[in-house]
């Protein structure tokens, strides 16, 4: 199933709830990206924001954490209403836990990888996930190109989710455009 989830970093801040609107009226997802400077260079918002979208959203919330030590804001998360949780990977030296406990306060709980790690290095992690989220870009920075090796990642992650059995969804962040959406 193909669902439309789009970024509130291209929302216009001083009129936040004009889009909140059209994400309502016309997507399936909200996707916050939340970023602390650290994991990545930049700053987006925090939980005020959050909050807000939140008390105006129809539509889940699907939270991506470019953050380190996620494991530390799950529960506020959970608290806020937030649907979807997912980290990097390498945010992390307890993903396993921090996964568990994503799933034990109702959230559903992913991964996420920048273009240059190995697909493989998800698939220990699998059966704990909900979802996946393939960077096709860096994180961090907007307006980036799609990384056209993309595609291969997602053949490579979609056939070992197959082989295991499991029902573990794929998305796909940064870059993404009528150009390549299909």
């Amino acid at each position: 199933m193909i669902q439309i989830a789009p970024s509130m970093l291209a929302a216009d801040f001083l009129n936040l709830q004009k889009d909140v609107d059209i994400v309502n009226s016309h997507a399936d997802l909200f996707h916050l990206d939340i970023m602390d400077g650290v994991f990545v260079p930049n700053i987006s918002y925090g939980f005020p924001v959050v909050e807000a979208i939140a008390g105006a959203a129809h539509k889940p919330l699907d939270v991506h954490l470019m953050i380190v030590n996620p494991e530390k804001y799950i529960d506020r998360f959970a608290r806020i209403g937030v649907s979807m949780l997912s980290f990097h990977l390498n945010a992390t030296d307890k993903p396993a836990q921090a996964l568990l406990h994503i799933r034990e306060t109702g959230m559903k709980a992913g991964l996420v990888i920048n273009p240059d790690m190995p697909v493989e290095t998800l698939f220990p992690y699998l059966q704990l996930c909900d979802h996946i989220i393939l960077m096709s870009v860096f994180a961090g920075f907007g307006g980036q190109r799609f990384i056209e090796e993309t595609y291969d990642r997602i053949r490579t992650l979609k056939a070992e989710i197959d082989r295991q059995g499991l029902t573990v969804e794929i998305e796909v962040d940064g870059g993404v455009s009528p150009a390549n959406v299909e």
